[in-house]
């Protein structure tokens, strides 16, 4: 970290102020890009999918749970993965609570991996979430959603994640769509998200983004691992992200 300069506290104030100015410029265009998204075109869903879910087989129709709208949550968990994506792991982390909210304000949310239902059941477990999580094992949903990728598309260069060709070997990746049904059922696509682009809701980072020290990362979530493998000093904070005080 870079030495600070040490000023008198009518100095900071000043320095406050400014940056202030600066934040609301932020805020206002934050605003404008957020009116931007919610404008954007829709494209709508005419193939059909299925879910393997702890109350059986559900529809993609069926997981919107009565609401118009439906934020799945692209999880890193391949078939034959031992455990989640550290960094999907960490963004689950911050969900059990925005949903509380969200179902009660007609978005719901649910993640989805390409492993099996009791292999996301076992971690689920492990980790102490609650958010649903269901199975689209044997569908095609993670490839057409364009999070998981065939081997033969990645080495011929087919192969398209974050709306670009994939320039890397990966055959699981994560991201985040959104989806709308209307009255009459129709269900359309209407923003898709991946790699640092939903970052944004991962709390963790706006803390860290306002201390001294910021990210204070070399590579991106190089210092984050699953709640419950940090070293035991740091058992305290695992137990309250699983503890079910709250309800």
């Amino acid at each position: 970290m870079q030495p600070h300069r040490i000023v008198s506290q009518q100095e900071w104030m000043e320095a406050q102020k400014a940056h202030l100015v600066k934040e609301k410029e932020y805020t206002r265009h934050r605003d404008r890009l957020n009116a931007e998204r919610q404008a954007l075109p829709w494209t709508r869903v005419d193939k059909d999918y299925a879910f393997d879910t702890p109350q059986g087989r559900k529809t993609l129709e069926e997981l919107f749970d009565g609401r118009s709208q439906l934020v799945v949550i692209h999880f890193m968990l391949g078939p034959d993965w031992e455990a989640g994506c550290v960094g999907c792991s960490f963004g689950a982390d911050h969900l059990d609570g925005p949903i509380q909210h969200l179902k009660h304000h007609d978005v719901t949310v649910v993640a989805v991996s390409r492993a099996p239902l009791p292999q996301i059941e076992a971690y689920k477990k492990r980790m102490g979430w609650k958010f649903d999580w269901v199975s689209s094992f044997g569908s095609d949903f993670n490839y057409d959603f364009g999070v998981s990728f065939h081997k033969e598309d990645i080495a011929n260069g087919t192969a398209i994640y974050n709306f670009a060709p994939l320039d890397f070997e990966m055959d699981e990746l994560h991201g985040l769509t959104v989806f709308y049904k209307d009255a009459d059922g129709n269900i359309y696509r209407t923003f898709s998200q991946y790699a640092r682009g939903d970052e944004d809701r991962i709390s963790t980072y706006v803390f860290l983004d306002r201390t001294p020290k910021g990210r204070n990362e070399k590579d991106t979530m190089d210092w984050v691992k699953r709640h419950d493998e940090y070293p035991d000093e740091d058992k305290t904070v695992a137990a309250m992200l699983t503890s079910s005080c709250c309800g």
